[in-house]
């Protein structure tokens, strides 16, 4: 009888195994694409509630419970609107000129603001090749901070400089974004701390029988060369990882003003939701009030995009 095999876990494709820098990630924006249809942002900031339950109806073609009530695991977001902050002017992926549109008085604790913003048609250069824009969420729309938290996002729109125009000034609502069905969640995970290589790189308990202790690697490398490779299973830092999460379902999304999802006394960890809030089937990495961002799907499966969930309600 042949023994069991498995990919072994600890993938060398995630190197260093260390913390992320930022909390906010960072994301290529040349390859996330929008509906191509409409103008719009292709990023939104979020803040993570929690997990819960929620009974929907499953309306999807030829599925095994078409036209029933199921209940399935969900994450509840919170997305407070958003502001642009600079926009940034590129050619051949470089740098050219960032103008900063906005002097509101909470971005004092993360960045250097002028006292009055400038004249952004006579600050904005004529020669440039593509515009992004640095944006920056408002927490104090929500009942968990007041440190605005900041990232530079892509724009999806035929006239570039003319939308970005149209959205100075104005605060950007959750609404405008849930055009798309599929979101890729990028976020940091939870935490660990010092953990040791059998967590950390999923390597198997030793006979105990064995010398020298059982949960570690047999050996960390040969006498000669005397050197230890880094492919070798050992103890480190484990969780704080920038890690994405693709094709998360949108089955829900809306304000507290228009239906009140709050469970009685809030969610555990986090409190009472205040502004926007997202649904998605399915889990979210990071613990409670970890900010993340969405972006649209970077590659969608059909078996994903046809699948039709009527919300009904979360389960207390």
């Amino acid at each position: 009888m042949a023994g069991g095999t498995r990919p072994r876990f600890g993938s060398l494709q995630f190197w260093p195994r260390k913390r992320a820098e930022k909390l906010v990630p960072s994301v290529n924006w040349k390859v996330v694409k929008g509906d191509g249809k409409s103008d719009s942002i292709l990023g939104f900031l979020a803040y993570k509630v929690g997990m819960g339950t929620a009974l929907i109806k499953d309306s999807t073609d030829k599925s095994m419970v078409l036209g029933k009530k199921v209940y399935i695991p969900v994450t509840i977001l919170e997305a407070p609107n958003m502001k642009i902050y600079s926009v940034r002017f590129y050619k051949n992926g470089i740098v050219r000129k960032d103008v900063i549109v906005s002097a509101d008085k909470e971005l004092k604790r993360i960045v250097g603001i002028p006292k009055t913003a400038k004249n952004f048609d006579a600050e904005a250069p004529k020669d440039f090749d593509d515009i992004r824009v640095i944006v920056y969420s408002m927490p104090s729309q929500t009942n968990i901070k007041k440190t605005p938290d900041m990232i530079e996002m892509g724009i999806d729109a035929k006239d570039k400089l003319a939308f970005i125009k149209s959205l100075l000034g104005k605060e950007i609502s959750m609404k405008d974004f849930v055009k798309f069905t599929l979101l890729d969640v990028r976020g940091l995970t939870k935490g660990k701390g010092l953990v040791g290589p059998m967590k950390r790189m999923g390597i198997s308990k030793r006979s105990h029988k064995a010398e020298k202790g059982v949960r570690r690697p047999g050996t960390l490398g040969p006498w000669h060369p005397a050197h230890t490779s880094f492919r070798v299973a050992q103890a480190g830092q484990l969780g704080m990882f920038t890690r994405v999460q693709y094709n998360s379902k949108l089955i829900a999304s809306g304000s507290i003003a228009e239906k009140d999802i709050n469970k009685k006394g809030g969610f555990k960890h986090y409190g009472v939701i205040k502004s926007n809030y997202l649904i998605l089937v399915g889990s979210v990495q990071g613990p409670q009030k970890r900010a993340v961002l969405l972006t649209p799907s970077f590659r969608p499966t059909k078996s994903l995009a046809k699948r039709k969930y009527e919300f009904l309600e979360l389960s207390a």
